[in-house]
Order: structure tokens, then sequence, then C-alpha cells
């Protein structure tokens, strides 16, 4: 018989299909040097820089043409293959000095680092081959951290396989590595989790959960792995070591899964459930509401009016979405008739989404042994209404192609139970809870928008830039809890869930009503003019009355301004006033006063008159100086100054403060200095935002002789802004 060489099982597996043609070229490609005979490969010693490579990539894309060939072939046991994964520098593979790093915490008696939920995304790159002088290698090839597969023949990495451990019991994060690959697969992603969850159990660090994308990529690995996701027998688990005791959960990312079922309700148009509808035309019209003008009785018998402006930060499945809709059905708009189904609906998946991010009516930590009863209730709850969701024409939607989002969500309820009921892992750690935050991707996001802001392009990085910025990046990250690497230029507002734009109102108005640009704040024809900057004498001259109206109308244009950029939902409603007897959704709809000009709120307009108390005191308007950046940062540190000490700004926003970072850039500071930035702009720049106009209407007000300012719409701060909304 003929004898057996290296390439002849390599296409024997290729015609049986237990291995891609794909695979067996880049295999002939990159290894032509390696021994063809396999009594070569017995008489080796030591295992050489280009068989780790070969064993590697092998066990990675498949792991059962890897265990036939362990058996003709000495290649290492599996877990063998860790080391193999690893680089002490920042190259592509599991970071050596990151996972020491987290040893040395668990050796110390570190409890918080006992046990972590592993999470993975992908970032896509640019095809680029570059030369790294450095090195003397070339870049951009695939690379799993054995070494780069640069042959001829090898494809270009189109992308880059991040994973990241999140503290459970302590919001911790830590960057485990990345690798550049050509093309992806659920077997290849769970064969990298598995060695990532290895790689952690060697420094006494216990995986409980892993997370992944709700895509085609994420449903692929859950299956690799062992999930079953079937709403009639759902299994959330899978054994690591396979075969062994030890289980771990495993999640899909729940903004991920909320836009799939966004997708479905847009897609089936109506949705029946046990006797109520779901109308997704109540969203489209509720995102186009705009600037609505209501109607209501006034004592003497007459009419009196009152504008509403939706939010469109708010997300879509919110308790705001269902109180706008509910009261504006009381207000008798024809739109929001017969929305309680909406409601209802919108409401169970806000509460969902309370419970999976720790808040809401079960309280901040939601796995706590006294609501687990509760929270196992709920989810029964919202699984009877996933399974007896309908189409129009009565067809179940957890059985249609749109079922993803709904799965993911089941999936996740039966982890968090399954987790809430044996982990063990948190025993004798500081705080006996889980932080369900840690289930989702957003850490890993917040790490991959900061890379991206090191790249310095929004566009797909090549390989080179990618690495280069993780280096930087990895340099400055720190295991501390509550401590995420930083990138200089980072918002807090990018690490709020109502970045998630696509879940938001305005985005759906955008897709119905796309506008060719930017929308700025409308024209206020009705107000009180901007206090003349050019005049020494009109502020003088100007009565107190007028005076503040106009102060009242500056700091409300100025509310709109930022409104138009800022993403996060409690925000954007601490900028104005809100008339609770009207209504109750303060953060979703608000009130706009004075002839269509929102009414800011106290907050705003405090900060905006001690921002004028300054400028008159400290800065001569229309002086040569005022047009320097030093002479505006010794205004707004001059605001600062005097803010402090006062009463507490922005009531609202006192939980929302505590659920982002702790640092110095908050929501709550960058907004105080925010709207000190826009309003002095607006005051030293008079002719980027004014024009000269005549008051108009019944609300005329009284003025000087002579023409007076009024605002106008043109520009919008941009200057100001850029830093922390771009």
């Amino acid at each position: 018989p003929r004898r057996r060489s290296v390439p002849s099982i390599l296409r024997e597996l290729a015609e049986k299909r237990q291995l891609s043609e794909e695979i067996v070229s880049l295999l002939q490609a990159q290894f032509s040097d390696l021994p063809r005979e396999l009594h070569s490969w017995r008489q080796m010693a030591d295992y050489s820089p280009e068989m780790r490579q070969f064993a590697c990539l092998l066990h990675l894309y498949h792991i059962k043409a890897y265990d036939y060939l362990r058996k003709i072939l000495p290649l290492p046991h599996p877990y063998s293959l860790t080391n193999w994964l690893s680089n002490n520098e920042t190259a592509a593979g599991f970071s050596n000095d990151v996972f020491l790093r987290l040893q040395e915490k668990v050796e110390r008696g570190d409890q918080a680092c006992r046990c972590c939920a592993v999470l993975v995304q992908d970032v896509s790159l640019q095809k680029q081959q570059e030369w790294n002088p450095q090195t003397k290698q070339l870049m951009g090839f695939v690379d799993l951290g054995a070494g780069i597969l640069d042959a001829d023949e090898a494809p270009l990495a189109s992308e880059a396989i991040v994973l990241m451990a999140v503290g459970i019991s302590s919001p911790w994060t830590a960057p485990l590595g990345y690798f550049l690959v050509n093309s992806t697969s659920g077997h290849f992603l769970a064969q990298l989790l598995r060695q990532a969850i290895n790689k952690l159990n060697n420094v006494g660090i216990v995986v409980l959960a892993v997370t992944s994308g709700a895509s085609a990529h994420g449903v692929e690995t859950a299956r690799a792995l062992g999930i079953r996701i079937d709403p009639r027998r759902i299994r959330c688990t899978f054994q690591h070591p396979p075969g062994s005791a030890h289980s771990i959960a495993y999640f899909f990312d729940v903004p991920h899964a909320l836009l799939l079922i966004r997708n479905a309700l847009q897609c089936f148009h109506k949705v029946e459930w046990l006797g109520d509808t779901v109308w997704w035309q109540h969203v489209v019209e509720l995102a186009a509401l705009g600037e609505q003008k209501v109607l209501e009785p006034c004592r003497a018998g007459s009419k009196g009016s009152y504008h509403l402006e939706v939010n469109l930060a708010t997300l879509l499945f919110s308790e705001g979405v269902a109180e706008v809709l509910e009261h504006l059905q009381k207000l008798g708009l024809p739109s929001f008739q017969s929305c309680s189904g909406t409601v209802k609906f919108v409401r169970l998946m806000s509460s969902l989404c309370d419970v999976f991010y720790g808040r809401g009516p079960y309280g901040k930590e939601p796995l706590l042994a006294g609501n687990y009863t509760k929270i196992s209730n709920f989810f029964d709850e919202a699984r009877s209404c996933f399974v007896n969701l309908t189409d129009s024409v009565g067809r179940y939607i957890i059985k249609s192609k749109r079922k993803l989002g709904f799965l993911s969500l089941l999936l996740n309820a039966e982890s968090l139970k399954w987790l809430s009921s044996n982990h063990t892992c948190l025993k004798g750690t500081p705080s006996h809870h889980l932080h369900t935050h840690a289930f989702s991707l957003d850490p890993l996001e917040q790490f991959l928008r900061a890379l991206q802001q090191t790249c310095g392009s929004s566009g797909s990085p090549t390989c080179a830039v990618f690495q280069a910025a993780y280096h930087k990046l990895l340099a400055s990250c720190s295991l501390a809890p509550r401590s995420p690497p930083s990138s200089g230029n980072a918002s807090p507002w990018d690490v709020s869930l109502s970045q998630r734009r696509a879940l938001t109102l305005g985005s759906i108005r955008a897709q119905y009503h796309p506008a060719p640009g930017r929308t700025l704040a409308s024209e206020y024809p009705y107000s009180a003019g901007l206090l003349l900057p050019s005049s020494a004498l009109s502020n003088a001259l100007t009565d107190l009355s007028l005076y503040a109206q106009s102060l009242t109308c500056t700091a409300g244009w100025v509310a709109e301004q930022l409104a138009l950029d800022l993403q996060c939902e409690p925000c954007l409603a601490s900028l104005f006033e809100v008339d609770e007897s009207r209504l109750r959704c303060r953060s979703a709809l608000y009130i706009k006063k004075l002839g269509g000009v929102s009414l800011p709120s106290a907050s705003v307009h405090h900060i905006t008159s001690i921002s004028e108390q300054v400028l008159n005191q400290y800065g001569k308007v229309g002086g040569a100086n005022n047009n320097t950046k030093l002479w505006h940062l010794c205004l707004e540190q001059k605001v600062i100054q005097e803010l402090l000490g006062e009463s507490p700004l922005f009531p609202t926003l006192t939980k929302h403060l505590f659920e982002g970072e702790l640092g110095i850039n908050n929501h709550y500071t960058v907004l105080v200095k925010e709207i000190t930035r826009c309003y002095l702009n607006v005051r030293t720049h008079p002719t980027q935002h004014l024009n000269l106009k005549y008051p108009c209407g019944r609300h005329k007000l009284k003025r000087l002789k002579g023409k007076h300012l009024f605002p106008s719409p043109l520009g919008s701060c941009q200057s100001s802004l850029t830093h922390t909304w771009s």
C-alpha cells in the first residue's frame, strides 16, 4: 500500500469534508517546509515554531481534524496550545502581561477577581499588506498568536477577534487579547473561547458566563459549545472542560437582541398578543411627532395651548415611551388611540431591560436572594408573551425568521435564573450579588470605541494601525474596579446605554423622515432678544423684566443646541423644564412655552445666569482678547468657581451620576461645562449666532427704540461640542 504523508492525510480530510479546501491550501502553502513523512514527525525531539503554528491553526479551525491527526502525529493536547497562542508583547494572541497581573491579584487574595464573564466581539479591518521595519516582517496577514501566516498564497486579515474578561462581583475589566483572521465561524470562536477559559482557570479565575453578539456567528458559537436555543427545551449552559461538572452560562448581548426585536416589529407592522395588539405605527407616529401643539380649556371657557416636544434620545423599550403613549392617548390625539397593547408590550420590554441591567422596581441588584422568586415569575410572564406572539395571519413569531431577538432574551433569562441559583463562586466575596451589566457587550464595546478613537479614523483600521492603537491603549489599561481604559477624548456619554442610537426614537424618525443635514434649533419669532454685546449701555438701559426674559430665552436656545447632539436620555431631560401637573413622562416628553421657545430647566438657567455675571465682571465683551482660547478657559474656570459651594444642580441626575464613571468627567460635570461653554460662545461670537429681526406676533415684548437682536437658527456651537460628542 501507498505510504501515507501529511499532505495526503490533509487531502483525505478535505475529501471527507472534515476540513475545508481553503484551510488545506493555507496549511500546504504556509508549512511547505515541514516534514512530509510521518516518521519524521515522530523523531522530532521538540516542536519547531512552524509545527506550533500548524497545530494551533488546525486546532482552532477544525477540532475534529486535529483530534484525528493526534492519533497519527505527536501533536500536543489542545490545552497545551494555550501557551503557544500567547505573547509577552501586544502582538496578536493572548496577552501574557494581563494574565500575569490577574494572577497576582488572585494570589494577593483579591476576592473580586475570583470569577468573571468572558466577552467576545469582532472588529472589521482594512485589508492591507505593510512592511514593519522594526520586526522586519510583512504585516496584514492572519495571526493567531503563534506567528504571522505570511505565505504568498495566504489571505490578508479582514477581522480582529477581541476577548475581554469582566468582573461579576466587582466591575473590573481586562482585555485578554486579539486574533487577526480572514474569516471566522462559530466553531472557531468556540475553540478560542475554550482556550481563553482554560488560560483564566490556570491563573485561578473561574469563568461563570460567556457573552457574544446576537448574530449568525453568535448562534453558531453557542451551538458549537453545546447551547440549545429552542423555546421548548432551552439549554443555557455548557461544560468546560467538556464532560466535566463545571458549567458556564451563555448570554447574547441584550442591546443586539433588542435591535432584532425592533426589526421584527417593524417588519410585521402588527403583532397579536393574547387579545392585545401591538402596532408599529404607534412608534412611528410618536417618533415623528416633533413639536405638537395641544389645546387645553382655560377657566374662562376659552382654549389655551402649549407645545409638546418628544425627546428623541429616549430608548424605544423604556417606561418613558409607555407613559408618553398613554398621555397622548388621554389627550385624544387620533394617531394614538387604541395603543393599549403597544403600551403593554413596551412596558414589558422595559422591565426586562431593567432586570438585565440591574435597575428598576426589582432593586439595584436584581439577583439578590429576596428578588429571585419575583424575577422568576416575571421571566415566566415574558416567556408566555414571546411564545404566543403572532403576526397578522396567526403565524407564531417565535417560529419565524424574525425569532432570534426573542430567543436571545429567553436564553438570557434562563441563564440569569441558573446563575442566581448555582453561582457558589461568590461566597465569601465582599458583595454576594451578580453585576448583570457584565453579561452584556457594553464593557467590551466601550474598550473598542476607545480603540477606534486611538486609531484616529472613523473607518476600518489596517492591521498595523490596529496593533499600534491596541498597544497604546493596553499600556494605560487598569484592572482596578470602575477604571476602564480611556483614550483622552472619550466622553462619558459614550459609555451610556442611551448611546445605542439604533434603539432610540431619533433613529426611527430618521428612517421615515430622513433629513438632508443637521436640524438646527427653530427660529423664535415671539421671544425676547439676546443681550446686546456691542452696546455698553444696553444692559443698563434694558428693564429687568426684558433682561430676565432675554436671559431665559438664551438659556433655552443653549439647551436646544446641546440637545441636538446629546444621546443620554436623563441628561437631555434635565436641560428642560417639565410641567409635572400635565404629564408624568418627564424624560421622554417636555413642554415648549414662550411662543415655541423651550423653557430651560432651573439648573440650565442658573448656569447661564452665573456665566453672564462672570462675563460682565471679568471679561470685556468685544475686546481684543476675547477670541483667545486662554481667555475662554479663564471665563469657564471663573464660572465653575462661582458654582462651587452652591446648591446642587440637576436634582434629577443624583442617581444617574453614580451610574457612570466616578471621575471628574462624569455626565454631571460635562453638562455644566458644556452649558457654560456654549453660552459663552454665543455671547462672545454674536455674529455667528444672531441676526437683526423685529419681534412679531401677539407675544411682542417691550423693547428699546431702534433695532433689537433676536435669536437666529444659525450655528450650533460646534467648536465647543466637537470634543465631547464627536
